[in-house]
């Protein structure tokens, strides 16, 4: 931005000063503090690019080298870096915008850049955008609520918010509760703005048919993709006494033997009530029956029917007993209980094997029939009745396949090469009582089927093989295992299809299909390739065959086959480069820092510095780890002009490598005297040559840029004043001439495309305007020609007053005239 300063006064002779010092003032510009804006999203990666600053500030990346460009931050905390050898912004840290600035939004980082000779100083604002990378959370883990059966519709009952770091579209926006059976979800607002959630009951609960209620309360937010957190709410539904007591049954039955001692428990009655507490609390009774009481007792409190005399089955086979149950509040229910007296039971069943499939395979179906048998007993009516069984924990039951005939039939899947026989006992137990039973055991073998893929102790493996490895040496060996047997658990072990980078791994290693030993096939390099992947498959020899694959990893290890690099200092023989060192030097002056790498790893790779031929008055070191060439004393008039130094690069290998490296140093207070010490310096012709061509070049195009601004200046300023001296000419009654600007047409032809506005100042006896500042398109005004021409009269006839002496010697007034530029239309 340039600024022009004039200040009027009377006569030629001051106008013609103002010409000259506007002449001068083209080469005069001021500090100017620029300001950029970016946008980036949080979370982004380290290194990601965030702006081009060199573009934006229309800087060179010279000028942030040699100006030393650096970050400024208030709260030394930096989040944005600069790299200077692109001129562009990276993220340097991770950003956390809800770490940042939590909820307040817009969330900017606001520094500056800072650069040197000349000082300049850019403000940065780096708005932080938010990210979907939260998703709503509760406070509680879940949330309880006591409601009574009784509650009415309508009840109302609060809940808690979730939260949600996220801010925007992005925080909370809707609400689900689910179930909706007997709730609805509503959300309300505070005065504040602040809203709060409630649960509405829609139905009136009942405790008995449903004791606790689970609803899910869900928040989503509005991000992409969504995100959403839960809380579950138990709703616990209190009692109140609406309930009797229900019988489980309406009729209970029990057999009884006529020999059964006193005090037999005969049956047990339950009556529920789904009240709770003392409104759920029964007594039981018997019904006014005489007969029941004489033979019978029943426990007000479990229920529970005991044998209080002596059973004749001859006399009576059946008892019918009427059974009361009743809760506090003097509500009941009634049921019948049976109770059948049994003959005395004295024979034990007979079983008899009819046929026996044996051995089976492994793989044989569910249901498979394995035996049958016939069982019977020869006592009559609940002493004949049978009941076979089978020990537990075996893959086989007992079925009733007709009357007295039982088959023993597979109940689970068979494998033998976990159980391959099973001894099975078969027990057949009448309903007598004291009940009497008959064992029969039998030996069942399992054949093998393929049904087992060979396994590996482990899901992958890992090797680890020196670099330069002698071709056909032992890498690994596999060993698998199966749980077949025979030819279907012989294994084979081959090489599946595994890649490298796009290439097949085959021509790297091979495999034993015997014995599963992995051989090298050829030698590996570490730096060609650090590490690769294999599949070997195992294959028994069943029909059809079962495989395994296992992944084996192979790690090359390093050695010490390579030298350090050095990098900089670089040594060519078509230029000398030299350090230069002022006498003036402290102790510990930085002189220059050799720069080394060795391609190798690990501690091959740990590179140590040393010169060599150090003398006792020497007068430079290198630091041992860093390769940092610092004096370690003050520099004497003793001391030689300039110095060769030979650096040996070191690795911490067995055995170890070097490199050599030769500093050259002068110890000088000008570039001119480095120039007589080093006169190779000067040999660079075309290095010169390019120099002043460069030179030559900037001065030629700051000349033209500098004449071609005077030409323009001074045109303007001639063409004005002819056009000023026209218009005090001409008569103050001129018609009023539409004016339209150059191809802007009248409304029927295209638009104005571009559109420039300046401010015009100028003073009442000079007659000529001088750009003064840009301003705003939306500020400025098109001027009428006729009230142009009239302004510029009156200001005329205040100039001619102000020459009298009458007025002040100048006033300043404005025009304001706004010039486009429009471009060439296009009609083809």
């Amino acid at each position: 931005m340039i600024f022009l300063c004039f200040c009027g006064t009377r006569g030629s002779a001051i106008r013609k000063w103002q010409l000259h010092l506007l002449l001068f003032s083209v080469c005069f510009s001021m500090y100017v503090d620029c300001q950029v804006r970016y946008s980036i999203p949080e979370e982004m990666m380290t290194g990601s690019f965030v702006g081009n600053i060199v573009q934006d500030l229309g800087l060179e990346v010279k000028r942030l080298k040699t100006g030393r460009a650096r970050i400024f931050t208030e709260d030394n905390r930096e989040y944005i870096g600069l790299n200077t050898d692109k001129g562009s912004l990276v993220v340097k840290e991770r950003i956390d915008r809800e770490e940042l600035c939590a909820q307040v939004t817009p969330c900017s980082l606001h520094f500056q850049i800072i650069l040197e000779n000349p000082v300049e100083l850019h403000r940065i604002d780096v708005e932080i955008l938010d990210i979907n990378d939260n998703s709503p959370a509760f406070h509680n883990k879940e949330i309880r609520i006591e409601i009574s059966e009784g509650s009415l519709s309508g009840a109302q009952f609060p809940l808690e918010n979730a939260m949600d770091p996220d801010v925007g579209i992005n925080s909370i926006q809707t609400y689900s509760l689910l179930p909706s059976d007997h709730f609805t979800l509503k959300q309300h607002s505070h005065v504040d703005g602040s809203k709060y959630l409630e649960i509405v009951l829609q139905t009136m609960l009942d405790r008995e048919t449903k004791e606790q209620h689970t609803l899910v309360l869900t928040a989503v937010d509005g991000g992409n993709p969504q995100k959403s957190g839960a809380v579950k709410i138990y709703i616990e539904v209190s009692d109140a006494n609406d309930n009797s007591p229900v019988f489980s049954s309406g009729l209970y039955k029990s057999s009884l033997s006529e020999d059964s001692p006193k005090e037999t428990v005969i049956l047990r009655v339950s009556a529920t009530d789904s009240d709770k507490g003392t409104n759920g609390e029964v007594m039981y009774s018997f019904s006014h029956s005489a007969s029941a009481s004489d033979l019978f007792t029943i426990d007000p409190l479990t229920g529970e029917i005991k044998l209080n005399g002596k059973l004749d089955f001859e006399t009576n086979k059946q008892h019918k007993i009427s059974v009361q149950a009743m809760d506090r509040g003097r509500l009941s229910d009634s049921s019948k209980v049976q109770i059948d007296v049994l003959d005395v039971n004295d024979n034990d069943p007979l079983i008899t094997l009819m046929t026996f499939s044996n051995p089976i395979p492994e793989d044989a179906s569910l249901e498979t029939v394995i035996a049958m048998l016939n069982v019977k007993d020869l006592d009559s009516g609940r002493n004949g009745h049978i009941k076979c069984s089978i020990n537990q924990d075996l893959p086989f039951h007992i079925k009733s396949s007709s009357s007295n005939i039982y088959s023993l039939v597979t109940d689970q899947m068979l494998d033998r090469e976990m159980i391959s026989e099973y001894n099975i006992t078969i027990t057949a137990t009448d309903e007598g009582f004291p009940p009497r039973s008959t064992n029969k055991t039998l030996t069942l073998r399992i054949s093998d089927v393929n049904d087992n893929a060979p396994l590996f102790e482990r899901h992958s493996y890992t090797a680890y093989m020196v670099e330069n490895n002698s071709p056909g040496v032992s890498i690994f060996s596999l060993t698998a295992s199966d749980k077949d047997t025979g030819n279907n658990a012989r294994i084979s072990y081959f090489i599946d299809d595994s890649h490298k980078d796009g290439l097949s791994v085959s021509p790297y290693i091979s495999v034993n299909s015997e014995s599963g030993v992995i051989h090298a096939v050829r030698a590996f390099d570490y730096e060609q390739i650090k590490d690769f992947k294999i599949c070997i498959k195992a294959q028994d020899g069943g029909s059809p065959p079962l495989s395994t694959n296992v992944t084996l990893t192979v790690f090359i290890t390093d050695q010490n086959d390579n030298a350090p690099q050095v990098l900089y200092p670089v040594q060519t023989s078509s230029s000398l480069v030299a350090e230069m060192v002022p006498r003036s030097a402290d102790v510990g002056y930085l002189v220059t820092k050799v720069v080394a790498i060795d391609v190798d790893s690990g501690q091959n790779a740990w590179l140590s510095y040393k010169l060599q031929k150090a003398t006792d008055r020497a007068l430079f070191e290198v630091g041992l780890q860093n390769g940092e060439i610092r004096t370690i004393r003050q520099v004497t008039d003793k001391d030689a002009l300039k110095y060769k130094l030979t650096v040996v690069v070191e690795d911490n290998g067995q055995p170890s490598r070097s490199a050599t490296v030769y500093v050259n140093v002068a110890v000088a207070d000008s570039f001119p005297e480095v120039l007589s010490e080093y006169p190779d310096f000067m040999q660079d012709k075309d290095y010169n040559d390019r120099l002043t061509f460069y030179l030559i070049l900037a001065l030629a195009v700051v000349s033209l840029l500098l004449l071609f601004s005077i030409i323009a200046i001074i045109s303007v300023k001639i063409y004005r004043w002819k056009q000023n001296k026209l218009f005090y000419k001409s008569s103050a009654n001129l018609p009023v001439i539409p004016y339209y600007p150059p191809v802007y047409p009248d409304g029927t032809l295209g638009t104005l495309q571009r559109v420039y506005n300046y401010e015009v100042c100028g003073t009442t006896d000079s007659r000529m305007s001088d750009v003064k500042f840009a301003r705003p398109y939306s500020q400025n005004t098109l001027v009428d020609v006729s009230s142009m021409g009239t302004m510029r009269g009156e200001r005329r006839d205040q100039a001619d007053a102000d020459i009298d002496g009458e007025t002040e010697p100048w006033e300043p007034y404005s025009v304001y005239t706004t010039m486009r530029c429009v471009e060439p239309l296009n009609l083809g």
